[in-house]
């Protein structure tokens, strides 16, 4: 049997690392993108098969499409989105450019990506398209809205891609996790630091708070919170499992939120999640 292959986004670190060297030992052949060059240089040193490819760059999702497809003689066996990042704040402090930077790279650039594989795996006749969205794509929370939009948005686009690829051999798939321990609260705070103007916002009190949180918490796990590894075990169920679910839960908090949503009145339900 040929080798399978798979494209994986925002392997620097973290969810994206982890799985890219988990199924490269496993016997994948992985093309672990980044969005910096100096990451693929690194990457590379370590083995794995490495080039650039940056959501919000359509030229660089181009040419890696064409990288791999050179390198694989034009086939491809699954593609696991996973970069994305959050800008911490209220809504109404989120200027028209922020909410286009973070939709451009969690919702326009996977699916432009997607997009532009379907029709290669449709030739094939066969294909796996995983999504890495969140807890945060069905449950909304204070001063986290622009990046709950982007994972509802996305988890309605997949949603409405397997239902349209339903008579296909192309599966469709979310996962879904809570906190894991990675680089992506650190990086929040810093798109926070470059989009959020503190000066002019009625919600001070709440960002002195929310930071003040984040600096108590330093190295101290969430109470919930897994290694990049458990979301690595879901990608590798639904990559080899002969009948994927179209959703992996990944941590208790996943799970209760879930169980939350379908029990609870909106209401209470804004309660609960207020005080988070």
């Amino acid at each position: 049997m040929s080798q399978k292959s798979i494209l994986i986004t925002g392997c620097s670190s973290g969810i994206g690392y982890d799985a890219a060297h988990t199924l490269n030992k496993h016997g994948w052949r992985v093309f672990a993108t980044c969005r910096a060059d100096a990451d693929c240089e690194r990457l590379r040193g370590e083995g794995l098969e490495s080039f650039r490819l940056d959501y919000q760059d359509e030229s660089s999702i181009e040419s890696a499409v064409n990288e791999v497809l050179t390198r694989t003689g034009g086939t491809l066996d699954a593609l696991f989105n996973n970069g994305a990042y959050a800008i911490p704040g209220a809504i109404e402090d989120m200027s028209r450019d922020a909410m286009r930077d973070i939709f451009e790279t969690n919702v326009f650039g996977q699916i432009d990506l997607s997009n532009r594989l379907i029709p290669v795996m449709r030739k094939q006749g066969f294909g796996r398209v995983i999504f890495n969205s969140s807890v945060l794509g069905f449950i909304s929370t204070p001063y986290r809205g622009s990046y709950c939009g982007t994972k509802f948005a996305l988890e309605a686009l997949v949603d409405a891609q397997r239902m349209e690829h339903k008579d296909s051999p192309l599966e469709f798939i979310l996962i879904e996790p809570g906190p894991i321990t990675t680089e992506f609260g650190n990086n929040a705070i810093k798109q926070f630091k470059k989009w959020i103007n503190r000066d002019a916002t009625h919600h001070n009190g709440a960002y002195t708070a929310m930071l003040n949180k984040r600096n108590a918490s330093a190295g101290k796990k969430d109470f919930s919170e897994l290694p990049p590894s458990a979301v690595t075990k879901k990608l590798t169920h639904a990559l080899e499992s002969r009948r994927p679910n179209p959703r992996y839960y990944v941590t208790w908090a996943t799970h209760f939120a879930g169980i939350m949503r379908r029990i609870l009145p909106t209401s209470l339900l804004d309660s609960v999640l207020s005080r988070q």
